[in-house]
């Protein structure tokens, strides 16, 4: 079974994005925040994490950097953020995401994206 991450520090979003994961055949893990989800990449090694960028602590942009700089790690990460301008999403893109979307967003997408990169 794959594993996904969902970094979010909005109790409604990790919410509905359990459901909707566990719905589609996945592990689920949760992360509050910037700084839980460091230790959860370590513990967990997911194959697909799902990161918010502003968060307390540490920001998306910093778990995701730490992801892509980690040779142990193979996760392939989903940015999911109100951040919708062209900057934040280059900056996105530059800190290794594989993926960018913008909230609101199309629950139908995000999962057509997490299997295309789960593989």
């Amino acid at each position: 079974m794959k594993k996904v991450l969902i970094v979010d520090d909005e109790p409604n979003i990790i919410m509905s994005l359990e459901f909707l994961m566990k719905k589609n055949g996945y592990e689920v893990f949760i992360a509050r925040d910037g700084a839980e989800a460091l230790v959860t990449v370590d513990n967990e090694e997911p194959d697909i994490v799902v990161l918010d960028i502003m968060m307390p602590q540490v920001d998306g942009y910093e778990v995701c950097s730490y992801i892509k700089k980690n040779k142990q790690l193979e996760a392939k990460v989903i940015f999911l953020s109100a951040k919708g301008k062209e900057k934040d999403i280059l900056k996105g893109y530059e800190a290794g995401a594989d993926f960018y979307m913008t909230k609101p967003f199309s629950t139908k997408k995000l999962v057509d994206k997490v299997n295309e990169l789960a593989g």
